[in-house]
Protein backbone atom coordinates (compact mmCIF):
# COMPACT_ATOMS: atom_id res chain seq x y z
CA UNK A 1 0.00 0.00 0.00
CA UNK A 2 1.16 3.51 -0.95
CA UNK A 3 2.22 5.67 2.12
CA UNK A 4 1.68 9.44 2.06
CA UNK A 5 3.16 11.46 4.67
CA UNK A 6 0.94 14.46 5.69
CA UNK A 7 3.01 14.78 8.93
CA UNK A 8 4.40 17.91 10.02
CA UNK A 9 8.32 16.69 10.08
CA UNK A 10 9.89 14.36 9.71
CA UNK A 11 7.19 14.33 6.56
CA UNK A 12 7.02 12.97 2.98
CA UNK A 13 10.51 11.82 1.17
CA UNK A 14 10.92 13.80 -2.28
CA UNK A 15 10.42 11.56 -4.42
CA UNK A 16 13.98 11.16 -6.56
CA UNK A 17 16.14 11.20 -2.54
CA UNK A 18 16.70 7.75 -3.05
CA UNK A 19 18.58 8.16 -6.22
CA UNK A 20 20.92 11.53 -5.01
CA UNK A 21 21.16 9.01 -1.60
CA UNK A 22 22.39 6.50 -4.13
CA UNK A 23 24.42 8.64 -5.96
CA UNK A 24 26.33 10.19 -3.34
CA UNK A 25 27.41 6.46 -2.14
CA UNK A 26 28.11 5.34 -5.74
CA UNK A 27 30.74 8.52 -5.38
CA UNK A 28 31.94 7.72 -2.13
CA UNK A 29 30.94 10.81 -0.46
CA UNK A 30 30.13 9.14 2.81
CA UNK A 31 33.88 8.71 3.61
CA UNK A 32 35.32 11.68 1.65
CA UNK A 33 37.23 14.40 3.96
CA UNK A 34 35.49 17.50 4.36
CA UNK A 35 38.87 19.14 3.72
CA UNK A 36 39.01 17.58 0.27
CA UNK A 37 38.34 19.24 -2.94
CA UNK A 38 35.38 17.04 -4.01
CA UNK A 39 33.90 18.47 -0.52
CA UNK A 40 34.49 21.88 -1.46
CA UNK A 41 32.17 21.06 -4.51
CA UNK A 42 29.38 20.20 -2.78
CA UNK A 43 29.47 22.76 -0.28
CA UNK A 44 29.78 25.25 -3.16
CA UNK A 45 27.12 23.70 -5.25
CA UNK A 46 24.40 23.65 -2.74
CA UNK A 47 25.38 27.06 -1.67
CA UNK A 48 24.83 28.43 -4.89
CA UNK A 49 21.02 26.42 -5.40
CA UNK A 50 20.13 27.54 -2.09
CA UNK A 51 21.12 31.27 -2.65
CA UNK A 52 19.54 31.24 -5.98
CA UNK A 53 16.21 29.27 -4.62
CA UNK A 54 15.60 31.58 -1.52
CA UNK A 55 16.77 34.43 -3.84
CA UNK A 56 19.46 35.83 -1.11
CA UNK A 57 21.55 38.35 -0.75
CA UNK A 58 25.24 38.70 -1.79
CA UNK A 59 25.97 39.70 2.29
CA UNK A 60 24.53 36.32 3.04
CA UNK A 61 26.17 32.94 3.72
CA UNK A 62 25.08 29.85 4.67
CA UNK A 63 26.20 27.36 7.05
CA UNK A 64 25.39 23.83 8.05
CA UNK A 65 24.54 22.36 11.88
CA UNK A 66 22.83 19.16 12.86
CA UNK A 67 19.47 20.76 13.30
CA UNK A 68 17.41 24.23 13.97
CA UNK A 69 17.66 23.50 17.61
CA UNK A 70 21.50 23.59 17.33
CA UNK A 71 21.26 26.95 15.84
CA UNK A 72 19.07 28.62 18.68
CA UNK A 73 22.26 27.86 21.15
CA UNK A 74 24.46 29.21 18.49
CA UNK A 75 22.47 32.17 17.48
CA UNK A 76 22.04 33.42 21.20
CA UNK A 77 25.24 32.75 21.98
CA UNK A 78 26.86 34.43 19.35
CA UNK A 79 24.60 37.38 18.57
CA UNK A 80 23.48 38.51 22.25
CA UNK A 81 25.77 39.90 24.85
CA UNK A 82 22.28 40.41 27.38
CA UNK A 83 19.23 41.32 25.67
CA UNK A 84 17.00 39.38 23.14
CA UNK A 85 13.23 39.87 22.39
CA UNK A 86 11.10 37.01 21.00
CA UNK A 87 7.28 36.62 19.75
CA UNK A 88 6.09 33.84 21.31
CA UNK A 89 2.94 32.00 19.40
CA UNK A 90 3.35 28.53 19.83
CA UNK A 91 5.72 26.05 21.46
CA UNK A 92 8.59 25.98 19.24
CA UNK A 93 8.94 30.27 19.36
CA UNK A 94 8.60 29.32 23.09
CA UNK A 95 11.23 27.11 23.27
CA UNK A 96 13.74 29.55 21.58
CA UNK A 97 12.77 32.15 24.01
CA UNK A 98 13.27 29.83 26.95
CA UNK A 99 17.41 28.86 25.12
CA UNK A 100 17.82 32.55 25.84
CA UNK A 101 16.77 32.61 29.28
CA UNK A 102 18.59 28.77 29.92
CA UNK A 103 21.58 30.82 28.78
CA UNK A 104 22.05 33.65 31.17
CA UNK A 105 20.52 36.44 28.57
CA UNK A 106 17.80 38.78 29.54
CA UNK A 107 15.10 37.84 27.12
CA UNK A 108 11.99 39.50 26.97
CA UNK A 109 8.73 37.90 25.07
CA UNK A 110 5.42 38.70 23.64
CA UNK A 111 2.84 35.86 23.88
CA UNK A 112 0.22 35.38 21.82
CA UNK A 113 -2.98 33.21 22.73
CA UNK A 114 -3.17 29.67 20.18
CA UNK A 115 -3.86 30.09 16.61
CA UNK A 116 -3.36 34.00 17.27
CA UNK A 117 -1.36 36.23 15.14
CA UNK A 118 0.62 39.66 16.21
CA UNK A 119 -0.18 43.38 15.15
CA UNK A 120 3.42 43.68 14.88
CA UNK A 121 3.07 47.86 14.66
CA UNK A 122 2.18 48.30 18.00
CA UNK A 123 4.67 46.38 19.68
CA UNK A 124 7.52 48.00 21.23
CA UNK A 125 10.34 46.86 21.47
CA UNK A 126 13.23 47.75 23.70
CA UNK A 127 15.97 50.01 21.99
CA UNK A 128 19.02 47.91 23.44
CA UNK A 129 17.34 44.84 21.99
CA UNK A 130 20.12 43.27 20.03
CA UNK A 131 18.25 40.21 18.43
CA UNK A 132 14.60 40.02 17.69
CA UNK A 133 14.03 36.62 17.49
CA UNK A 134 10.76 35.34 15.35
CA UNK A 135 8.74 32.44 13.96
CA UNK A 136 7.48 32.81 10.42
CA UNK A 137 5.51 29.29 10.36
CA UNK A 138 4.83 28.25 13.89
CA UNK A 139 5.01 24.01 13.15
CA UNK A 140 3.06 23.52 16.15
CA UNK A 141 -0.32 26.34 16.14
CA UNK A 142 -0.01 26.59 12.43
CA UNK A 143 0.01 30.45 12.61
CA UNK A 144 2.47 32.22 10.11
CA UNK A 145 4.23 35.72 10.37
CA UNK A 146 3.78 37.44 6.76
CA UNK A 147 6.79 38.80 5.24
CA UNK A 148 5.39 42.07 5.10
CA UNK A 149 5.61 42.02 8.62
CA UNK A 150 9.25 41.29 9.03
CA UNK A 151 10.29 43.87 6.97
CA UNK A 152 7.75 46.24 9.16
CA UNK A 153 9.79 45.46 12.35
CA UNK A 154 13.30 45.60 10.84
CA UNK A 155 12.55 48.95 9.48
CA UNK A 156 10.85 49.64 13.10
CA UNK A 157 14.12 48.61 14.66
CA UNK A 158 17.07 48.95 12.47
CA UNK A 159 19.70 48.69 14.94
CA UNK A 160 18.56 45.40 16.14
CA UNK A 161 19.18 42.49 14.54
CA UNK A 162 16.45 40.53 13.07
CA UNK A 163 16.33 36.50 12.72
CA UNK A 164 13.07 34.10 11.90
CA UNK A 165 12.52 30.42 12.08
CA UNK A 166 11.66 29.23 8.44
CA UNK A 167 11.84 25.44 9.54
CA UNK A 168 8.20 24.82 8.42
CA UNK A 169 8.05 27.25 5.55
CA UNK A 170 11.45 27.19 3.50
CA UNK A 171 11.58 27.74 0.57
CA UNK A 172 8.33 28.21 0.46
CA UNK A 173 8.21 31.95 1.95
CA UNK A 174 8.70 34.90 -0.30
CA UNK A 175 11.12 36.61 2.33
CA UNK A 176 12.83 39.32 1.34
CA UNK A 177 16.12 38.72 2.75
CA UNK A 178 17.88 42.33 2.23
CA UNK A 179 15.51 43.02 5.76
CA UNK A 180 16.39 39.32 7.29
CA UNK A 181 19.81 39.59 9.50
CA UNK A 182 20.04 35.65 10.19
CA UNK A 183 17.63 32.30 9.30
CA UNK A 184 17.70 28.71 9.60
CA UNK A 185 15.48 25.65 8.61
CA UNK A 186 16.02 22.29 8.98
CA UNK A 187 15.33 19.35 5.98
CA UNK A 188 13.28 17.41 6.99
CA UNK A 189 10.13 19.21 5.97
CA UNK A 190 9.75 21.40 3.24
CA UNK A 191 12.77 19.79 1.30
CA UNK A 192 11.88 15.62 1.83
CA UNK A 193 14.75 14.65 3.64
CA UNK A 194 15.50 12.37 7.11
CA UNK A 195 16.01 14.80 9.71
CA UNK A 196 19.83 15.40 10.36
CA UNK A 197 20.74 18.54 8.83
CA UNK A 198 20.33 21.78 9.76
CA UNK A 199 21.03 25.35 7.62
CA UNK A 200 21.92 28.78 9.45
CA UNK A 201 21.72 32.02 7.06
CA UNK A 202 23.86 34.90 8.54
CA UNK A 203 24.88 37.84 6.68
CA UNK A 204 27.56 40.72 6.99
CA UNK A 205 26.04 42.41 10.46
CA UNK A 206 26.00 39.11 12.52
CA UNK A 207 29.05 38.60 11.71
CA UNK A 208 30.24 42.51 12.32
CA UNK A 209 27.92 41.88 16.13
CA UNK A 210 29.80 38.06 16.52
CA UNK A 211 33.11 39.91 16.18
CA UNK A 212 32.36 42.55 18.61
CA UNK A 213 31.36 40.01 20.90
CA UNK A 214 34.83 37.82 20.49
CA UNK A 215 36.49 40.93 20.97
CA UNK A 216 34.38 41.55 24.38
CA UNK A 217 35.71 38.02 25.11
CA UNK A 218 31.82 37.24 25.64
CA UNK A 219 31.93 33.46 25.78
CA UNK A 220 30.16 32.05 22.62
CA UNK A 221 30.64 28.49 23.09
CA UNK A 222 32.69 25.54 23.14
CA UNK A 223 31.55 23.99 19.59
CA UNK A 224 31.59 26.12 16.86
CA UNK A 225 30.91 30.00 16.76
CA UNK A 226 30.02 32.15 13.93
CA UNK A 227 33.62 33.62 13.35
CA UNK A 228 34.67 29.45 12.79
CA UNK A 229 31.86 29.15 10.55
CA UNK A 230 32.64 32.31 8.51
CA UNK A 231 36.40 31.29 8.35
CA UNK A 232 35.70 28.07 7.45
CA UNK A 233 33.22 29.34 4.74
CA UNK A 234 35.74 31.19 3.31
CA UNK A 235 37.26 28.18 1.78
CA UNK A 236 33.98 25.89 1.18
CA UNK A 237 34.55 23.87 4.47
CA UNK A 238 33.28 23.06 7.71
CA UNK A 239 34.67 23.05 11.40
CA UNK A 240 34.48 19.93 11.74
CA UNK A 241 32.88 16.67 9.77
CA UNK A 242 29.37 17.19 8.52
CA UNK A 243 26.69 15.27 7.22
CA UNK A 244 28.40 15.21 3.94
CA UNK A 245 25.93 13.55 1.97
CA UNK A 246 22.59 15.07 3.42
CA UNK A 247 24.06 18.22 2.13
CA UNK A 248 25.07 16.50 -1.61
CA UNK A 249 21.24 15.84 -1.61
CA UNK A 250 20.01 19.15 -0.13
CA UNK A 251 22.10 20.63 -3.07
CA UNK A 252 20.39 18.57 -6.05
CA UNK A 253 16.85 18.64 -4.41
CA UNK A 254 17.16 22.45 -4.36
CA UNK A 255 18.80 22.19 -8.05
CA UNK A 256 15.62 20.41 -9.00
CA UNK A 257 13.36 23.14 -7.42
CA UNK A 258 15.29 25.91 -8.93
CA UNK A 259 14.62 23.81 -12.56
CA UNK A 260 10.92 23.91 -11.37
CA UNK A 261 10.44 27.65 -10.66
CA UNK A 262 10.12 28.62 -6.92
CA UNK A 263 7.08 30.58 -8.40
CA UNK A 264 5.47 27.36 -9.78
CA UNK A 265 6.34 25.51 -6.25
CA UNK A 266 3.88 28.50 -4.29
CA UNK A 267 1.48 28.00 -6.95
CA UNK A 268 0.74 24.27 -6.06
CA UNK A 269 1.55 25.00 -2.24
CA UNK A 270 -1.32 27.88 -2.53
CA UNK A 271 -3.63 25.62 -4.14
CA UNK A 272 -3.26 22.89 -1.96
CA UNK A 273 -4.28 25.00 0.77
CA UNK A 274 -6.84 27.31 -0.27
CA UNK A 275 -8.33 23.26 -1.12
CA UNK A 276 -7.27 22.24 2.78
CA UNK A 277 -8.99 25.71 3.68
CA UNK A 278 -11.98 25.29 1.76
CA UNK A 279 -12.67 21.68 3.12
CA UNK A 280 -12.58 22.93 6.31
CA UNK A 281 -14.76 25.82 6.49
CA UNK A 282 -17.55 23.80 5.35
CA UNK A 283 -16.83 20.77 6.93
CA UNK A 284 -18.94 20.17 10.26
CA UNK A 285 -16.11 18.06 12.00
CA UNK A 286 -13.51 20.52 11.90
CA UNK A 287 -12.62 24.01 12.97
CA UNK A 288 -9.95 26.34 11.89
CA UNK A 289 -7.53 26.92 14.24
CA UNK A 290 -6.44 30.17 12.90
CA UNK A 291 -8.91 32.50 12.03
CA UNK A 292 -7.36 35.09 10.81
CA UNK A 293 -6.46 34.77 6.97
CA UNK A 294 -3.09 36.29 6.73
CA UNK A 295 -2.35 34.74 9.60
CA UNK A 296 -3.10 30.82 8.14
CA UNK A 297 -0.03 29.14 7.32
CA UNK A 298 -0.17 27.68 3.68
CA UNK A 299 2.47 24.88 4.69
CA UNK A 300 0.50 23.73 7.98
CA UNK A 301 -3.05 23.57 8.45
CA UNK A 302 -4.00 22.56 11.99
CA UNK A 303 -7.83 21.97 12.43
CA UNK A 304 -9.67 21.23 15.40
CA UNK A 305 -11.28 17.98 15.75
CA UNK A 306 -14.89 18.05 16.95
CA UNK A 307 -14.53 13.39 17.31
CA UNK A 308 -12.02 11.86 18.23
CA UNK A 309 -8.43 12.47 16.61
CA UNK A 310 -6.87 9.57 17.76
CA UNK A 311 -9.38 7.29 15.84
CA UNK A 312 -8.92 9.73 13.17
CA UNK A 313 -5.19 9.74 12.46
CA UNK A 314 -5.38 5.29 13.10
CA UNK A 315 -7.71 5.05 10.45
CA UNK A 316 -6.34 7.68 8.13
CA UNK A 317 -2.87 5.53 8.64
CA UNK A 318 -4.80 1.89 7.67
CA UNK A 319 -5.52 4.03 4.05
CA UNK A 320 -1.67 4.97 4.43
CA UNK A 321 -2.31 8.67 5.17
CA UNK A 322 -0.32 9.84 7.87
CA UNK A 323 -0.80 12.78 10.12
CA UNK A 324 0.08 14.84 13.27
CA UNK A 325 -1.78 14.96 15.86
CA UNK A 326 -2.12 18.34 17.49
CA UNK A 327 1.38 19.63 19.73
CA UNK A 328 1.54 19.99 23.42
CA UNK A 329 -1.70 20.63 25.32
CA UNK A 330 -3.53 20.62 21.89
CA UNK A 331 -2.51 16.72 21.55
CA UNK A 332 -5.63 15.01 21.52
CA UNK A 333 -7.91 18.02 20.17
CA UNK A 334 -6.32 18.99 16.66
CA UNK A 335 -4.33 17.76 13.45
CA UNK A 336 -1.93 19.09 11.89
CA UNK A 337 -1.61 18.26 7.76
CA UNK A 338 1.52 19.38 6.33
CA UNK A 339 1.55 20.69 2.74
CA UNK A 340 4.99 20.28 1.47
CA UNK A 341 6.08 20.62 -2.02
CA UNK A 342 6.58 16.79 -1.82
CA UNK A 343 2.97 16.14 -1.64
CA UNK A 344 0.98 16.77 -5.08
CA UNK A 345 -3.08 18.16 -5.80
CA UNK A 346 -4.02 14.85 -6.25
CA UNK A 347 -2.72 13.34 -2.95
CA UNK A 348 -4.28 16.06 -1.03
CA UNK A 349 -7.66 15.61 -2.53
CA UNK A 350 -7.04 12.12 -1.90
CA UNK A 351 -6.81 13.03 1.78
CA UNK A 352 -9.61 15.46 1.69
CA UNK A 353 -12.30 13.02 0.12
CA UNK A 354 -11.03 10.61 3.59
CA UNK A 355 -11.59 13.27 5.96
CA UNK A 356 -14.93 13.73 4.33
CA UNK A 357 -15.94 10.52 5.37
CA UNK A 358 -15.73 11.12 9.30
Amino acid sequence: MKQTFFTAGPSQIHSNYTTYYQDALNFNYGSINHRSEAFHHIYQHTDEQLRTLLNLTSSHQIYFAGSATEIWERMILNLVEENSFHFVNGSFSQRFFEFSELLGKKAISIHADHGQGFDVSTVSIPSNTELICTTQNETSSGVYMPSSDLVTLKKQNPESLLCTDLVSIAPISNLDYQFIDSSFFSVQKAFGMPPGLGVWIVNEACLSKATHLHTKKIFQGAHHTLLNYAKNYAAWETPSTPNVVAIYVLGKIAEEMNQKGLKQIQAESKVKAEMLYAFAHQSAQFEIVVKEEKYQSESIVVLKCNSDNAAMISSLKAKGLHLSSGYGLFKDSEIRIANFPTTSIQEVQQLIDELSMF
